[in-house]
């Protein structure tokens, strides 16, 4: 079979060999597993068509990421980087109707950890890359394909490590794909836009810290650690952070507002962004900071009043208002109450225009005539944070056509995470005609 049926007929089966690769990233490099053995798979699969590729650790043994390059007919043009991981979030069979690591293929779908978080890309790359390969298609530019590690806990042994300590790897790239954009939103019947990721927010896990005097749990004490980092805690979980609508949010407001004639006045905004069912959750998290706190940690004894208390709070952050962001936080906390940061990864926002835009569009619309690519942002992070910094444009491109009744966001680290395999053969599809004319 030759064409885009070659990567198509295949794609499904190595959706559910690499689902079967249990990489699960715990965030603690000492239980992390399975991405060396992932990496492998990869290699091997590329290698048999014929790629030179090369497999490196980043920053710690079993840290496997894959890299090859596919030369294009105009050496001179910036490459193209396409970019997925391999690691995925842990995941409890005891919670799930199919074991998460069965990759099993039943009902229409994929079923399994990582089916679209993302081996479902990993594995449409894969498809499409040895089509390439295999019939000698010559892409308008090099495209370079990377496979990496560690993205599930912010990439310090995957991507960070690499554009630190391997640019060299990235060599030429202008642009980059990934993860997460390229899915349909219906909106209406047969009216479909797809949401392309053009920003998102930046990440900064943070620890507070809060010192008292310690004593016996019995005692009247003033100087309590633990009441200092919980009053803390409490306001900076109950503040709601200013509405900001960045250019990415504004143009997707537009978008929709031109489509469906649906109005989103500021005044209400949060309240006009429930019209958009499941969707409203992804885009009302990316019109304000948020900070969420989520673990706690103080004392050895019922009855022993600590020194120390800690807290971490997980904040999301929105171009531009990183200053004004620390400014609210700090007041918040208070001058009794220290914070560091855990991890701290920028947000990134790319202008929506120029031909890689309208490539990514024009090949939705080849399968699915009379839809509508659209911007929007992440409320989440990807490697992108980290291919930014070599200043790359930076795009989430995942091509997937889904049922209308399926709530795609709460399969992002959710129990029976699945794909369509319509959806997987349609993304393959798109993502060859648009790696042809990128």
């Amino acid at each position: 079979m030759t064409g885009q049926n070659s990567a198509v007929d295949e794609v499904v089966q190595l959706a559910s060999e690499l689902i079967r690769i249990d990489t699960s990233n715990t965030g603690d490099p000492a239980t992390v597993v399975g991405e060396k053995e992932a990496a492998e798979y990869v290699a091997a699969k590329l290698a048999e068509v014929g790629y030179e590729v090369e497999v490196l650790d980043s920053g710690a043994p079993g840290r496997s990421n894959v890299f090859c390059r596919l030369e294009g007919a105009d050496r001179e043009r910036g490459a193209l980087l396409v970019h997925g991981h391999l690691d995925v979030v842990p995941a409890d069979p005891s919670e799930w109707s199919v074991h998460p690591f069965s990759g099993a293929v039943r009902d229409g779908y994929v079923w399994g950890r990582g089916a679209v978080d993302m081996k479902d890309m990993v594995a449409m790359t894969i498809a499409v890359a040895r089509r390439f390969k295999r019939e000698g298609v010559v892409p308008p530019r090099d495209i370079v394909f990377a496979f990496v590690a560690d993205e599930e806990a912010g990439g310090k042994y995957g991507a960070q490590w690499l554009v630190e300590n391997r640019p060299d790897l990235f060599e030429g790239c202008t642009e980059a794909v990934g993860e997460v954009g390229g899915f349909s939103l219906t909106l209406g019947e047969d009216q479909r836009v797809y949401l392309i990721e053009a920003a998102e927010k930046g990440i900064a896990w943070m620890r507070l810290r809060a010192r008292g005097k310690p004593g016996h749990g019995s005692f009247l004490h003033d100087d309590n650690a633990v009441t200092r980092v919980a009053e803390a805690v409490a306001r900076l979980g109950n503040h709601t952070f200013p509405l900001v609508l960045t250019d990415t949010v504004r143009e997707f407001l537009a978008s929709m507002r031109e489509i469906t004639g649906l109005e989103f006045p500021e005044d209400d905004l949060e309240g006009s962004l429930a019209k958009l069912g499941p969707l409203a959750r992804i885009v009302g998290a990316t019109v304000r900071d948020t900070a969420n706190p989520t673990m706690l940690s103080a004392g050895y004894k019922a009855n022993v009043i600590p020194s120390t208390a800690e807290a971490v709070v997980d904040c999301r952050v929105l171009p531009g208002r990183q200053e004004a962001f620390l400014r609210e936080v700090d007041a918040l906390l208070g001058p009794d109450v220290t914070r560091e940061w855990v991890t701290e990864l920028p947000p990134v926002e790319t202008p929506f225009e120029g031909p890689l835009v309208e490539a990514m569009a024009a090949a939705l619309q080849t399968e699915d005539p009379g839809s509508k690519a659209i911007p929007y942002m992440l409320s989440g992070g990807t490697d992108a944070k980290s291919f930014f910094r070599l200043g790359m444009r930076c795009y989430g491109f995942a091509p997937l056509r889904l049922p209308p009744d399926l709530d795609f966001a709460s399969l992002f680290h959710g129990i029976d995470e699945r794909v369509p395999i319509d959806a997987l053969e349609f993304g393959t599809r798109v993502l060859d005609t648009f790696l042809q004319n990128s």
